[in-house]
């Protein structure tokens, strides 16, 4: 029977608690062994909501734990490469939140740091995991929609909460939060990266973060993403993929629900009224327990790490690009 990797999360942040954690005790080849806040309490009230044997009232104490082999980092976005960092230089393999970094060059800092220590380090975009995405992915590289030629999306919530960490600079706003998945997945359908883009950009005059964002990005020849987010906005989410053929369309492609099926519907477009659509569904899955095993994987050396750190930094670096468009008005070499 193969071993369970140990591992253990810095913060207590929602998405950990409330997603993560959960989804990775399921898990075939991940276990929970610890947590730390640099609130004690904090740390002792989650262990024994989720049922995990240790908490730690500081990231550093988790970091010097021996035991733990993989360490979730789930902080605010600013705090991401410091403490990934910090933990491949305590010899953990780190799956970091998205996005990876505040800006590519910080990104690239972890390049050096994996180099040294010799352990895994990835971004954790869970997406790229569920079967949904998968065959989206088998289905658009096969031919089944013809030639690829662009993929739309819109992703979008309403959050004005102004304590809250998603609307808070230098880490917060709609492109850092959720555009990053637009790129994400437009990378992968596509299987290449955007040579340009173009983005107009809205700032909450209080807040000061990004609330809303239109963007295009080039993709070699001549394909095109195209996407709007926005964190003001109500909530909606899809993605449709165009080819010259047909189309796929994504129902609920990020926030895919981990207790009923899914499905995508893939239209040939013999008219306006489905008449050309058929529907694949999924059986229930989680996407988190998904990837929590395929990192453990990767940890116990059974299978090799799919979506390597410098898939993180090229994500980022789109992320650059599109910022430095909003503020000069033009394209922007990626």
């Amino acid at each position: 029977m193969t071993r369970k990797v140990s591992w253990g999360v810095l913060g207590v942040a929602k998405i950990g608690v409330e997603k993560v954690i959960p989804a990775m005790q399921l898990g075939a080849l991940s276990r929970i062994d610890a947590i730390a806040s640099r609130d004690l309490a904090k740390a002792k009230s989650a262990a024994a909501v989720l049922g995990i044997a240790k908490a730690y009232g500081s990231y550093e104490e988790l970091l010097a734990d021996p035991a733990i082999e993989a360490v979730y980092n789930p902080l605010p976005n600013e705090l991401h490469v410091p403490w990934t960092l910090r933990a491949l230089e305590a010899g953990k393999h780190v799956l970091c939140e998205k996005p990876i970094a505040l800006n590519a060059i910080e990104a690239e800092a972890l390049l050096a740091a994996r180099a040294r220590s010799g352990k895994l380090v990835a971004e954790a975009f869970m997406v790229r995991f569920h079967p949904q995405w998968r065959r989206a992915h088998e289905l658009a590289r096969s031919g089944a929609i013809g030639e690829l030629r662009a993929i739309q999306t819109f992703f979008s919530y309403h959050l004005i909460d102004p304590t809250n960490i998603r609307n808070k600079p230098p880490g917060g706003g709609a492109l850092y939060d959720i555009g990053c998945y637009a790129i994400l997945t437009a990378r992968y359908i596509f299987g290449a990266e955007p040579a340009r883009v173009m983005a107009v950009i809205d700032r909450d005059p209080v807040m000061g973060t990004d609330r809303l964002v239109s963007a295009i990005a080039e993709f070699p020849g001549g394909r095109q993403l195209s996407f709007l987010c926005g964190t003001q906005t109500s909530a909606h989410q899809r993605v449709t993929i165009a080819g010259d053929k047909g189309r796929i369309e994504i129902a609920i492609p990020f926030n895919a629900p981990p207790d009923r099926p899914t499905h995508i519907t893939v239209d040939s477009g013999a008219d306006l009224f489905g008449g050309g659509a058929r529907r694949e569904e999924f059986a229930t899955c989680d996407q988190y327990t998904l990837q929590g095993d395929a990192f453990s994987r990767a940890v116990l050396g059974e299978a090799p790490l799919e979506y390597p750190i410098e898939d993180a930094i090229a994500n980022m670096r789109v992320i650059d690009a599109l910022f430095r468009s909003g503020e000069s008005g033009r394209w922007e070499t990626v």
